[in-house]
């Protein structure tokens, strides 16, 4: 049900993720992991956790949820138990920065659209010392793909996002990060529309006239953000980066 106490709420209330992406993806991704057995696997800035429950149905392993706002996870919570894997889900309200003083020997970590939030480049270092000896890093990041940028998007980003590096400079990064690039895979157009966008801008539309100044920014950014993606041409994106510690 959406409330009024958090635009959060307003915005996202009864959707099942927080941002884009879909349980086929993330699963194509797993994928392209080697097969081996998992002992310890660790999902950062899971939110209200998607793709933890995709994770953990499919290898059967528990999933350690890590967020710092407690809402999503006691929904994480609820869904998993309300799946019947909530014995397969375990939450920790936390920074995802701190997960090294709090886990050593990750075999998978997993963190789809939330590095940024710290840093890509900065994520990728200070996770590298939380995982074992050639243990996996799954993290997506919106990154260029190439091709001309038109001039509405390249302000748009140099307002919001001026971090953003092409696919190459984050290959690179990783790299100095002490990991091999086992692969990239580029989230498809659709996954941002289907039950998040398509979502998303109705509730926008209708928000901007509540009467909470900060409710009707965020609905004016939230249909920015939208109008960015449809003009895009397909010059950025979000590119899951499949690595292993070195």
């Amino acid at each position: 049900m959406l409330t009024r106490e958090h635009p959060i709420d307003l915005f996202f209330g009864g959707m099942e993720k927080l941002g884009p992406g879909s349980d086929i993806d993330t699963l194509n991704v797993l994928d392209l992991l080697p097969r081996r057995s998992r002992r310890l696997i660790v999902d950062a800035g899971c939110g209200w956790g998607r793709q933890t429950l995709a994770l953990a149905g499919r290898l059967q392993v528990r999933v350690h949820g890590i967020d710092s706002y407690a809402p999503f996870l006691a929904t994480l919570a609820q869904r998993a138990k309300e799946r019947g894997i909530g014995h397969l889900v375990r939450v920790h309200c936390m920074d995802m920065g701190d997960i090294p003083m709090v886990f050593r020997g990750i075999d998978l970590l997993w963190s789809e659209g939330a590095a940024w939030h710290i840093g890509f480049s900065h994520a990728l270092q200070t996770w590298h010392a939380a995982l074992a000896r050639h243990g996996f890093a799954v993290v997506s990041e919106r990154s260029w793909l190439g091709g001309d940028i038109p001039a509405v998007v390249r302000r748009y980003f140099g307002r919001t996002y001026p971090e953003m590096q092409t696919v190459g400079d984050n290959r690179s990064a990783a790299r100095d990060a002490g990991y091999s690039v086992l692969a990239t895979y580029t989230l498809p157009a659709v996954a941002w529309m289907e039950g998040y966008y398509d979502v998303l801008e109705p509730r926008a539309r209708e928000l901007l006239g509540h009467p909470d100044r900060t409710v009707r920014e965020y609905a004016a950014a939230m249909l920015e953000k939208i109008q960015i993606f449809g003009s895009s041409g397909g010059c950025w994106g979000y590119v899951f980066y499949v690595l292993r510690r070195e």
